[in-house]
């Protein structure tokens, strides 16, 4: 069983948008496991503190590197294989590869930092890997947690009702999806493409095929210089 252990100072939004829809539907029947675990229960103290001044001087507060290693130690021990994770801003960016590792595997150990983020010596003791889910600052890594998790637990065998629905979206093939049309046929003047009613399975394939290159060039040149190196 794929499972997720969240280190947070904010359990109760977990397991929020992944308790409804497919994923929450999966966390009922088993198919994957959602723990949360309160940083503060290991914070110094009468006051439970998780966080002090940052070295050297400057604005708000550090993470305390001890209060993070018994919160980690507890949650994941040495023999615990999943991935330890850290949620930052300056971590590697969240890929669709990355992400297809991670579902692969038993599930992962992840950390919510919160106020300036955390003292670096915890990062290198605890083997904790940084992921970055875009170039934006948010309040915490909650919201970065559940995405990660979002983005893993929707590929996990039993979630999604189609098999290939997971194959063909964007990033898969290293391209952006190609556009979706459904009923009406005729939308205040806008037709469905003719190519996508001929089932021509082999003409459809190409034009998904190149629209997704398409919109790809114009909309993520990155990607496409990605898969020409």
């Amino acid at each position: 069983m794929w499972r997720a252990t969240i280190l947070t100072l904010f359990p109760e939004m977990f397991p929020g948008p992944l308790g409804l829809s497919l994923a929450g539907d999966a966390l009922a029947r088993g198919v994957w496991e959602l723990e949360t675990r309160q940083i503060r229960e290991h914070g110094i103290g009468r006051h439970r503190a998780v966080d002090d001044t940052p070295a050297g001087g400057g604005p708000g507060m550090v993470m305390r590197a001890d209060v993070l290693a018994a919160a980690v130690d507890a949650a994941a021990p040495a023999d615990d294989p999943r991935p330890r994770l850290l949620m930052s801003p300056r971590g590697r960016p969240l890929t669709q590869r990355r992400v297809r590792h991670l579902a692969r595997g038993p599930g992962a150990m992840i950390l919510c930092a919160r106020f300036e983020g955390v003292d670096e010596r915890i990062i290198a003791a605890r083997g904790l890997e940084e992921v970055s889910i875009g170039d934006y600052i948010l309040s915490g890594g909650e919201i970065a947690a559940l995405a990660l998790m979002d983005a893993c637990v929707r590929l996990l065998p039993g979630v999604m009702g189609e098999e290939l629905s997971g194959q063909e979206e964007s990033f898969e093939d290293g391209l952006l999806e190609y556009p979706q049309y459904t009923r009406p046929r005729d939308f205040e003047g806008r037709e469905i493409p003719e190519v996508l009613l001929s089932g021509d399975h082999g003409e459809i394939a190409k034009w998904r095929r190149a629209e997704a290159v398409k919109l790809t060039r114009a909309r993520r040149p990155d990607l496409l210089a990605r898969k020409e190196d």
